[in-house]
């Protein structure tokens, strides 16, 4: 793909990261929207099977200047692994950063997973104004009580619906493991939540309180995905906020976490173009 790309070290206070900015190839027009990628997860700026590298170089040639980095302890960037909790003065750096290296109007955050949920997190820590809008894949807000809800909804259901299941517990098989699995679930939901603000009630309150607009994409095949929907669902500060108007949302079939098939990967390039078009 005919763009540009250079190494960039990103710096703040006691922290050093290392990024690569893509930007569109002499002679094609530069848009005044920068996509900021935040990685998630034990992951680095490539991502999983490339996919930062194709989402960038994607948006690059349409015209998005694109920075991705390595946070601490992650590729090339040195110091301790952080949380995804705590990452909001590096993704601030990332974004002063890219503000010095490519002038534009507005810019975007884009994220996968926690790195999704830091997204929102950072916004909920700096209500930075340069932020038109956050697009979201799978973000990650598991819990133990959501994660056992998940497994009862998505998995124990489905199973105690197969024939094959019920043969396996009369003959004393695997039957019986799931079945206690599915009880251990069901405790698991019971238990209290914690009395602090959870870090899924920060991301709430970022939701509700951002002005721009809001990509959210979920692959029907994820669990991740389907925990969020369940959280969305079930929890009052959640209430009609996937309705809101600036939210757009697409649910990709048969997509896993990462949309790891080609045509899954292209099918979230493409949703990701159209949705900035509307930004400008």
């Amino acid at each position: 793909m005919n763009v540009q790309e250079q190494a960039i070290q990103i710096t703040g206070d006691s922290l050093e990261m290392l990024g690569i900015l893509s930007l569109p190839a002499p002679g094609t027009p530069t848009l005044r929207t920068a996509v900021l990628i935040v990685v998630g997860g034990a992951q680095y700026r490539a991502g999983s099977h490339r996919q930062f590298v194709l989402l960038a170089r994607r948006l690059a040639a349409a015209g998005y200047p694109v920075l991705r980095f390595d946070l601490p302890g992650m590729g090339d960037s040195p110091g301790d692994a952080v949380s995804f909790e705590d990452t909001a003065p590096h993704i601030a750096a990332a974004m002063a950063t890219m503000a010095q290296a490519t002038p534009v109007e507005r810019s975007v955050l884009w994220g996968l997973c926690d790195g999704a949920s830091a997204s929102l997190l950072y916004l909920q820590a700096t209500q930075d104004p340069r932020i038109a809008g956050v697009a979201l894949l799978n973000p990650w807000v598991r819990s133990e009580a959501g994660l056992a809800r998940a497994h009862v909804k998505h998995y124990y259901r489905q199973r105690l619906l197969e024939p094959a299941f019920w043969r396996k517990l009369r003959a004393g098989g695997v039957g019986l493991t799931a079945l206690r699995g599915l009880w251990a679930n069901l405790r698991a939901m019971r238990r209290a939540a914690p009395e602090t603000l959870s870090f899924q009630e920060l991301l709430a309150l970022s939701w509700q309180a951002f002005e721009g607009k809001i990509l959210l994409i979920l692959s029907q095949q994820d669990l991740t995905a389907q925990e969020f929907i369940e959280y969305a669902t079930l929890h009052p500060q959640w209430r009609h906020a996937l309705q809101r108007p600036s939210v757009t949302r697409h649910d990709l079939a048969d997509a896993d976490h990462t949309c790891s098939q080609p045509g899954q990967q292209e099918e979230l390039e493409r949703l990701t173009l159209r949705w900035l078009a509307t930004l400008a």
